[in-house]
């Protein structure tokens, strides 16, 4: 019977020592560095199971043995918790790590940045291009956008808020449009309560407007103030606004340079030959651009100039803006200066 003994004695030892290498073998699964050169992505499908996705970390190598994996991922309670998503596998991270990753959704954050100025045609592009948004409905144009939003019929121009929006990859496209909307109108609104006394623009409608050519005249933060100033006085003593961005949204798409045939030519957006405001923004202009808009610098001027450096020179009488037009665009030759307010 001493053999018997021996014999359980040798399985109970084998047991032990095949028990001990299958916790090290474990651990080193679930807790060991992953063998990466280089950061990865790796794209969890919607509906996607849990045996797929170790599959697929099997696949490239990460895991040796996936059902240690599910074994773990099962007693931990994380198997059927996994977020469909895109995410970034970095060099040091564990198995236990990526599935914490997955289980807490932390997926790339994709960006699209919409600068100051820009049209609603150009964010409309961008959003229906970006490769991580999903387009909107073949046959959506900007009309059916506005539509959705609620304002059917209205002018899409200004509408948009400018920021860097982050999303997931296969957000929906007209979900950052929406988003935009609604930052804007949050910021609208709140600057339209907040307006200065006596403000000559009659709704927020005009307030965007007008924002709107601030946007595209200010090229120096410091200065919007002020250049909202000088349209704010022009507007209340009757001035026509005469600035070249409006008859520049008004020219025909691939044209960028103004003529003196176009300056005359009279249409709603020409601020040289119609009073007021034109009839719709002529750009997304961003938060600042409408707080100054809302509250502008106080201030006499009622003229400006480009000195050619991205600043401005700003006057109070005709006579003095003739003379800076003559320094600053005319290199001092007054012969040259064909009058004009601007």
């Amino acid at each position: 019977m001493r053999w018997l003994s021996l014999f359980t004695l040798f399985l109970l030892i084998a047991a032990t020592l095949a028990g001990a290498h299958l916790v090290t073998l474990y651990h080193q699964q679930m807790t060991a560095p992953l063998d990466l050169e280089q950061a990865e992505v790796l794209l969890v499908e919607p509906g996607q199971g849990f045996r797929q996705i170790v599959g697929e970390m099997e696949a490239r190598g990460w895991v040796r043995y996936p059902w240690m994996v599910e074994i773990h991922a099962r007693r931990a309670g994380v198997a059927d918790r996994l977020q469909a998503g895109e995410y970034e596998i970095l060099p040091g991270l564990t198995v236990t790590a990526v599935l914490d990753r997955m289980v807490r959704g932390q997926v790339i954050r994709h960006r699209l940045t919409v600068p100051e100025g820009w049209t609603a045609r150009q964010f409309f592009d961008a959003v229906q291009g970006h490769p991580a948004l999903r387009p909107l409905p073949e046959g959506t144009d900007l009309g059916a956008l506005m539509a959705d939003l609620g304002r059917p019929g209205q002018h899409p121009e200004g509408w948009f808020l400018p920021d860097t929006y982050l999303f997931s990859r296969d957000t929906p496209g007209q979900q950052i449009l929406r988003q935009a909307h609604e930052g804007l109108t949050q910021v609208l609104d709140q600057a339209w309560q907040n307006r200065m006394e006596d403000h000559p623009v009659e709704s927020p409608y005009e307030l965007l407007i007008l924002a709107s050519i601030i946007e595209k005249e200010t090229g120096q933060p410091q200065e919007r103030g002020l250049v909202a100033g000088v349209f704010v006085n022009r507007l209340r003593q009757g001035m026509r606004l005469q600035t070249d961005p409006t008859l520049l949204y008004a020219l025909e798409p691939g044209e960028t340079r103004l003529t003196r045939a176009e300056l005359r030519r009279d249409h709603p957006y020409n601020t040289y030959t119609r009073d007021g405001l034109p009839p719709t923004p002529i750009a997304l202009p961003g938060k600042a651009s409408i707080l100054a808009a809302a509250r502008p610098t106080e201030t006499d001027a009622r003229f400006f100039v480009s000195r050619n450096d991205g600043t401005h020179e700003f006057s109070q009488t005709y006579a003095e803006h003739r003379a800076a037009v003559i320094r600053y665009q005319l290199g001092g030759d007054a012969s040259r200066y064909g009058g004009g307010q601007r």
